[in-house]
């Protein structure tokens, strides 16, 4: 029985790869990365003591550097296990829970025609390609040099001219001995009961080729060379090939260069055909474009599938943040753990082809290094431009807030997101004395707020009569990379690691904590994936040993010695499990708030510096108020982080003596 590509491909994506082959190898616990579905194992095709067998979930493939063998799912079953290949299909299929197809004549009959539909669309791209470099695409070409893109580009990307004609490439196909039906089913040519003569779809344009997931030509966009055209981009038409709300322009290409190497990579989602094109002529080619439409569902799950958090990048017009809008609501029911997505605005006026043309691709890294988060979209959106100068408004803001997180549909996700939203919430309103907000996430020249030209001036207000304290600039609420962690991370991470089974009471909790000392980034990183490894056997000794072996032994040792010294027992391994969670509970809590007021100082600073540039000498003395306020707080907070010394000592109930 033969399979149709639909078939096979549902299933791969329904079961990751390692669920296949970890039934047959005992996953290596140092070299495997769980959460990035990363897995190494010795071989099982050759003997090997060393791990050199790799699999891959993202790209749904095996490698072994040993011996060189390398495949799929189904090549798996059929070179271990000796399977046929309708064998390996069945037991695939068992594992995705779906039904094998019974045989059908007519699905045979439509996949053979499918074959040869792709046949007629390569044979179309290749004339459009030859017409490009004719004289009939001589202003074509100068359009395409006229752009910046070089004779290599336009030969990567296939482009092509359609001729100013009706009927160039019917006869062309016709020709081929291409049917006149097969043509129509491509979407080649206009016709129906009305249209006495069938004519080409596509005259007069530059042409893009759109491919599959295969790399197979499915569809065209046609760009109009006259300024007179009805349409300035035509798509090819809804075919059996074609699915316009299902297919992103470059799927194939960027999905390649996000699974490189380190398999880290992420997918950048912009407006349009060019600006893909300009994007990978620059060095970026990571980059996606949906088919001139905003984006639809099944396009932000391929996205999903190519990277946990891709990047929607959108102009920084008021079209473009409606789009991001839009994209934001689009995005949070469907939400998972470790599945996002960022916006990246663009400045007023630009696209990433204008960016890239001139410059190379800094100016656009910047636009990306600056992309914010989805919650951070939400929040920016409720609160633009409100005034919550009374208990009624603020209600209903937080109403709001809460409304809008009710729709993501994961527990847990929904649960972080309102979590979120409180706390930003409650910085914003604590820290505001007259409760109003003119955040805006853009400034009139279309920069991001916060950009180098805002914090210069943000600095440049600190410098003045509210300026920063000693005390302030010194504190460790406020430092930037310290030598050794702050004292509240350093007792986060030395509980959990000294009592692991917070881990698995906490887990929700603890895996979205974010540290701002690098190397307990790293180290955090490696706590979780040996977690997710080991479950809830791990010990404190297995998690010491395995942190030992990646080289975080001094760290670990340095927050002992940090938290001993403050007489923080809560941390230690002698202390009580209850209080040791009591005291993870507190330094938690401190740690949020903190990262709340560190987060609505920045959004001050950035307001100042914007109202400075303008020139907006109303809001200025409010705005340096409200910073006050918020430093003040700063400052609270870091003289309330005594709350948490000596909790173990006083409760009396430490496991054992207390180290001196």
């Amino acid at each position: 029985m033969r399979f149709s590509q639909s078939f096979l491909d549902e299933i791969r994506d329904r079961v990751p790869i390692s669920d296949v082959v970890g039934k047959r190898v005992t996953w290596d616990r140092r070299k495997t990365n769980v959460s990035r579905g990363d897995y190494w194992a010795c071989c099982p095709f050759h003997g090997e003591k060393s791990p050199s067998f790799h699999c891959e979930d993202r790209k749904g493939r095996y490698h072994c550097f040993g011996c060189g063998v390398s495949g799929d799912h189904f090549r798996f079953l059929t070179d271990l296990e000796g399977l046929s290949f309708p064998e390996a299909v069945q037991q695939i299929a068992d594992m995705a829970g779906v039904t094998m197809p019974q045989p059908d004549p007519q699905a045979e009959r439509r996949e053979k025609e499918r074959t040869s539909l792709l046949d007629v669309m390569e044979l179309a791209t290749q004339f459009f390609q030859d017409q490009l470099q004719t004289a009939n695409g001589a202003k074509a070409r100068a359009y395409l040099r006229e752009r910046g893109l070089t004779g290599r580009t336009i030969e990567t990307f296939r482009l092509g001219f359609a001729p100013d004609s009706r009927n160039a490439l019917k006869e062309f196909l016709a020709g081929k001995g291409v049917g006149k039906e097969q043509i129509e089913a491509c979407g080649l040519v206009v016709h129906g009961p009305d249209v006495p003569v069938s004519y080409d779809r596509f005259r007069d344009r530059i042409m893009f080729p759109i491919l599959s997931a295969r790399e197979k030509v499915i569809a065209f966009g046609g760009r109009a060379m006259s300024p007179d055209a009805p349409a300035k981009y035509l798509n090819s038409n809804e075919t059996e090939l074609f699915h316009k709300g299902n297919v992103l322009f470059n799927f194939a290409r960027a999905r390649r260069t996000s699974q490189g190497a380190d398999g880290a990579g992420t997918i950048i989602a912009v407006e349009g055909y060019m600006d893909v094109i300009a994007l990978h002529q620059a060095g970026i080619e990571n980059a996606v474009a949906p088919l001139g439409t905003a984006l639809t569902e099944n396009q932000l799950d391929l996205l999903w599938k190519m990277t946990p958090q891709p990047v929607l990048c959108f102009d920084g017009d008021g079209a473009g943040i409606r789009a991001a809008n839009r994209a934001v609501d689009l995005a949070l029911p469907h939400l998972k753990p470790g599945r996002s997505v960022r916006f990246a605005m663009l400045p007023d006026g630009k696209d990433p082809d204008d960016l890239v043309r001139h410059d190379g691709r800094e100016p656009f890294d910047k636009v990306l290094a600056n992309a914010r988060s989805l919650a951070e979209m939400v929040w920016l959106r409720e609160v633009q431009g409100g005034a919550f100068d009374t208990p009624e408004k603020r209600a209903e803001l937080e109403a709001r807030l809460r409304q809008v997180t009710s729709v993501i549909a994961d527990e847990s996700v929904r649960r972080h997101y309102g979590q979120d939203m409180r706390d930003r919430l409650n910085a914003f309103l604590q820290g505001s004395a007259p409760f109003r907000s003119e955040r805006r996430p853009f400034d009139r020249g279309g920069r991001q707020a916060g950009g180098q030209r805002g914090a210069a001036g943000a600095r440049n207000i600190a410098a003045g009569p509210t300026a920063i304290s000693d005390r302030l600039a010194r504190s460790s609420l406020v430092s930037g990379q310290q030598a050794v962690p702050l004292l509240r991370e350093s007792v986060l991470a030395l509980t959990i690691v000294n009592h692991p089974q917070l881990l698995f009471d906490e887990y929700d909790e603890i895996s979205t904590i974010e540290f701002d000392h690098r190397d307990l980034q790293r180290c955090w990183a490696m706590v979780l994936n040996a977690a997710a490894a080991s479950g809830p056997r791990l010990t404190r000794e297995i998690l010491i040993e395995q942190l030992e072996t990646e080289g975080f032994g001094a760290l670990i040792g340095a927050l002992d010695q940090q938290v001993r010294y403050a007489r923080l027992w809560t941390a230690t391994v002698a202390a009580a499990p209850e209080d040791a969670r009591e005291g993870y509970l507190q330094a938690l809590a401190l740690h949020r708030r903190s990262k709340a007021l560190h987060w609505q100082r920045r959004e001050l600073e950035r307001e100042l510096a914007h109202a400075t540039e303008e020139g907006d000498l109303q809001v200025v003395p409010q705005l340096l108020r409200t910073l006050q306020e918020v430093q003040l707080e700063v400052t609270r907070l870091e003289n309330q982080e005594a709350i948490i010394e000596g909790f173990g000592v006083l409760s009396g109930r430490v496991k054992g003596p207390a180290a001196r």
